[in-house]
């Protein structure tokens, strides 16, 4: 295959189709010639012989040069339909995704054109989306139109089938530009004149004539051509077409009085418009070329025997074919999109100050990327995302469907051993690490962190975004409200909590027919049952579909739940920290006819709705999940659940965008995911399966991905690989564990702590002998991940009370330990800079070859598998089970949830169930006061001792320090 000099001078950066992507070895259209074109001047000869020889010479050339002017069209189209139709084939083969849709917007336009285009993509394999318009439509209507295609992910290509004069400038820049395969708005405009065009498109009728030009003259460099008519995009690209292709170009308007002279000397001649005079072919030199693209100039070129003539309908052809080609171009664009696009990721710069400021002053200081380069430059598709102002933005789960083929990136998680009061700094830590992967090794990397509760934020802990130069920016979003995810679980669980005891009034007061009749109204004078109506039908065994064919019976046991009040065991939840919503009493009013019974309020985040949040695969899995939730039990103590209530869908409803992850980023500029929150206490305490798993697709298979468990090893790394890792099927690749002095000297005898409070001086001097005391808890926590088979990096979080020769004592212990490496981090004071040791220690850990295992069978009874916590991890001698505890063991067994895991509920200051007791408590029997079941999340949990579902708020909360300037709209005294 050759391509003429001209035309690849012409088209250099020109993709004509799919066929610019190597990955499919296309070649540019016009390249395949099956016939050899007549040298620039044979025309002059053919019309000389026409002039002087005899009458049958003259017709020769006459035929000659019909048959010849026909085949250069005939043999241009055949080619780029055939190069089309093979590249949508391949196209279509490789991402069977494709939808190769032309939407073409018309209004009362000449038919011939539609028809041409219709039959040329009929021809490629294209399918046509006809928007008809009423001639009399406005600008407004044909907007809408295209607002609504840009839109359309089946349509790959929209084509504005109208009079110029109907497509102004506005409607013009309306056009998506990888949809606008007509090359007309302004950014492809723009790119052509650029020579820029690898994502985007040139007009198909400029295409059409540079083709037919090229295809009469081997040989475009240094002619002459006149332009007539043609003003707006055509003429404009066309213009710089031929420029490119060395022709020396005039414009002329039709009407020109320069006209005739300027056709007279010209080797070719266009025509894009405009009605020019009947006389213009004759005006023609013998061999000149003449391209109509005009209607208006079809009689007057009949007689033009001499001239090599190209018509309007011949360029209208050859335009269609080029524009179905841009169709199939527009499809390969989208299928590369679809690709995994490697990260070119811009790490904004740190400049670390001594002392360190607040953690507001922090972040303040730094300027965060738009939302939306970030995630341009980790590789999502505009319309993977949801913005939410400038900073934060939702991801769709379709990520997870575009990229199911790209492997996974390593999978570290962030646990702690236990903790003080006062937090040791795992979310510091996890975003200190991400940030010296990426911002400084240049690894791919993404933080997974939960959303934080209002509640401890107004209260005494503060937020949970990090601190220092370790953290989410911006602070005071990442803290309040962040998109609204806490809102929609509160919504969603209080909503089911008025269904239920709206139930157990509307049955106590009506009888079965009325509650039917209610349940099930006639509409319109038509009776049905509503899907999730249907759906209980179906587990009753009732097969009837007609509200009308149910006995009386059936009635009955449709419309009774029958729920009773004192075994409802759903809650109303609040996301602030009240102590005196802990126990209430609902149904007070006189309209309620005393139907009053005891309840409480938990923290939003206790909710299972949360739970479910944060273990469910996506949008079909999290109803199905909703829908199981039991809210109590039936007087035959039978369970209750929220699709027996009917509230299901709209629960879904209400949290549907609550189940995208939320984007943010870190002072560094590399990548955070924020999901999810639930109470690490009662529930697993992890972010998101569906946060880790689109992070682990878009870091790639070199990547990391390092999300945090809640609160200690014992319990929050386990609830992570014994719930969250069966519920996701992930592996991790390496535990960080995270220690500091502070805690390891509180584990070695040291006074307690607490938050406001200033720190004993025992944690402010060096005390080796407590720090090594204090290392039996950090050797504890070490052994409790290793007999899940991950290696162990230990981090120790350093404070600038912390000597070295404690630093290296820890150090020096926890490699004795069975760490596969412990690093002082100083994450805090220095960024990522300061965790480059901890980075390199994970890369190398993760390289280590893994051998993942669940610490119980599922299939064990639910006694043994608590037993198997209690011993194994926490070290007690044994367990024991109230006779209350062990009547809801016997049930749950019974209802058929004794195959579900255990989420122990106990406090977090201790492996033991007693919060004073430090290091590692032995000769102790863990207390099972009762065991509840979250069905809907998928777990059991027992109760360890009192468990509180609803902090209260301390003396002096944080809210005393909080403010708003009314001037600036800054938040102050926020940490």
């Amino acid at each position: 295959m050759r391509l003429s000099a001209a035309l690849r001078s012409a088209c250099r950066n020109l993709p004509v189709g799919p066929g610019h992507v190597p990955r499919h070895g296309s070649r540019l259209v016009g390249a395949r010639r099956t016939s050899t074109p007549l040298p620039f001047g044979s025309h002059r000869a053919l019309a000389r012989d026409a002039s002087t020889g005899s009458g049958q010479t003259s017709e020769a050339a006459v035929k000659l040069r019909k048959q010849r002017d026909g085949s250069v069209s005939e043999h241009a189209i055949r080619e780029v339909i055939q190069q089309s139709r093979q590249e949508l084939v391949q196209l279509c083969r490789e991402n069977t995704a494709i939808t190769p849709v032309l939407a073409i917007i018309q209004a009362a336009e000449d038919d011939r054109l539609l028809e041409i285009n219709k039959k040329m993509a009929a021809k490629v394999g294209l399918s046509i989306m006809d928007i008809s318009l009423p001639g009399s439509c406005t600008e407004e209507e044909v907007l809408e139109e295209v607002l609504r295609l840009n839109e359309d992910a089946a349509v790959r290509g929209i084509y504005l089938h109208l009079p110029p004069s109907r497509i102004p400038p506005r409607l013009r820049s309306s056009l998506a530009p990888h949809k606008d395969v007509d090359g007309v708005c302004d950014v492809n405009v723009g790119r052509m004149v650029r020579g820029d065009l690898s994502q985007s498109f040139t007009t198909p009728q400029a295409r059409a004539v540079l083709e037919l030009l090229t295809r009469h003259d081997a040989c475009l460099e240094g002619k002459t051509a006149v332009m007539v008519g043609g003003e707006g995009p055509l003429g404009a690209v066309l213009q710089c077409l031929m420029e490119k292709a060395g022709m020396a170009l005039l414009r002329c308007h039709p009407d020109t009085a320069a006209l005739q002279k300027q056709v007279e000397g010209a080797d070719a001649v266009v025509v894009l418009g405009g009605a020019p005079s009947p006389l213009l072919p004759g005006w023609l030199k013998p061999g000149a070329a003449l391209i109509s693209c005009s209607p208006s100039l079809t009689e007057a070129c009949a007689g033009a025997e001499s001239l090599a003539v190209s018509s309007w309908t011949e360029v209208a052809q050859l335009s269609a074919a080029f524009r179905m080609q841009n169709v199939v171009q527009s499809c390969g664009m989208w299928a590369e999109c679809q690709r995994y696009q490697p990260w070119r990721l811009r790490p904004l710069k740190l400049q670390p100050l001594s002392p360190v400021p607040s953690d507001l002053s922090i972040s303040r200081a730094q300027t965060p990327k738009p939302i939306g380069q970030l995630a341009q430059e980790i590789g999502l598709l505009p319309e993977e995302l949801e913005l939410y102002g400038r900073s934060k933005a939702k991801v769709r789960l379709s990520l997870l469907q575009r990229l199911q083929e790209q492997p996974n990136g390593k999978y570290v998680i962030v646990a702690g051993i236990t903790p003080t009061p006062l937090g040791e700094g795992k979310s510091t830590v996890t975003l200190g690490l991400v940030q010296a992967l990426s911002a400084h090794l240049q690894l791919n990397s993404f933080a997974c962190l939960r959303q934080p509760s209002q509640g401890p934020t107004f209260g005494v802990k503060g937020g949970a975004a990090g601190g220092g130069y370790a953290q989410v920016i911006p602070m005071e979003e990442f803290n309040l409200h962040l998109t609204g995810d806490i809102h929609a679980i509160t919504a969603a669980n209080n909503l089911l909590a008025a269904a239920v005891d709206a139930r157990i009034l509307h049955e106590a007061a009506q009888s079965d027919k009325a509650l039917y009749n209610r349940l099930v109204p006639s509409v319109n004078g038509v009776r049905r049952f509503s899907p999730i109506q249907l759906s209980r039908l179906q587990r009753l065994g009732i097969k009837h579909s007609d509200p009308a064919a149910l006995s009386p019976e059936d009635v009955r046991r449709f419309v009774r739940l029958d729920l009773d009040p004192k075994k409802v065991t759903w809650q109303r939840v609040l996301d602030t920290n009240d102590r005196f919503l802990r126990r209430i009493s609902v149904g007070q009013a006189p309209t309620e006819k005393g139907h009053v019974r005891q309840a409480q309020f938990d923290i939003a985040v206790a909710s299972e709705i949360m739970a479910i949040l944060a273990l469910a695969d996506d949008l079909t899995d999290m109803r199905r999940r909703l829908g199981s939730m039991v809210v109590g039990s039936n007087r035959s103590g039978q369970p209750v659940t929220a699709d027996d209530l009917g509230v299901t869908g709209a629960l879904t409803v209400l949290m549907k965008d609550a189940i995208k992850p939320t984007l943010m980023q870190t002072l560094e500029g590399t990548p955070v995911f924020v999901h999810a929150g639930p109470f690490a206490n009662i529930a697993h305490g992890n972010s998101s399966v569906l946060a880790d798993k689109l992070a682990l697709k878009l870091v790639g298979e070199d990547g990391y991905v390092v999300t945090e468990a809640g609160f200690g090893a014992d319990i929050g790394m386990e609830k992570f690989f014994n719930i969250k890792c069966r519920a996701s099927g992930l592996r991790p690749s390496v535990v960080v564990l995270v220690a500091t002095v502070r805690a390891l000297k509180m584990h070695g005898g040291g006074p307690n702590v607490s938050a406001g409070a200033p720190l004993p001086k025992e944690y402010t001097e060096e005390s080796l002998q407590l720090v090594a005391s204090g290392c039996s808890n950090l050797k504890k926590q070490i052994q409790i991940a290793q007999l899940f088979g991950v290696p162990v990096v230990v981090a120790l979080n350093v404070f600038k009370t912390d000597s070295q020769a404690e630093l290296d004592l820890v150090c020096s212990i926890a490699k004795d330990c069975g760490a596969a490496a412990a690093v002082p981090c100083h994450h805090w004071s220095r960024g990522g800079r300061g965790s480059l040791e901890l980075a390199n220690a994970v890369k190398d850990a993760a390289a280590q070859q893994s051998s993942f295992r669940f610490l119980y069978d599922l299939q064990m009874p639910i006694e043994e598998k608590i037993r198997v916590i209690a011993q194994r991890v926490y070290g007690a001698d044994d367990v024991e089970l109230t006779p209350k505890a062990r009547s809801q063991v016997d049930y749950y067994t019974q209802q058929g949830y004794g195959s579900l895991p255990i989420c122990m509920a106990k406090t977090h200051l201790s492996l033991s169930h007693l919060p004073e007791r430090k290091g590692v408590p032995t000769g102790f029997t863990l207390p099972i006061t009762d065991i509840r079941a979250s069905i809907g999340a998928g777990f059991i949990y027992p109760l360890v001792g009192t468990m509180s579902t609803m902090p209260g708020l301390p003396t002096r909360p944080c809210f005393y320090d909080i403010d708003l300037d009314p001037i600036t709209e800054e938040i102050t005294g926020l940490f």
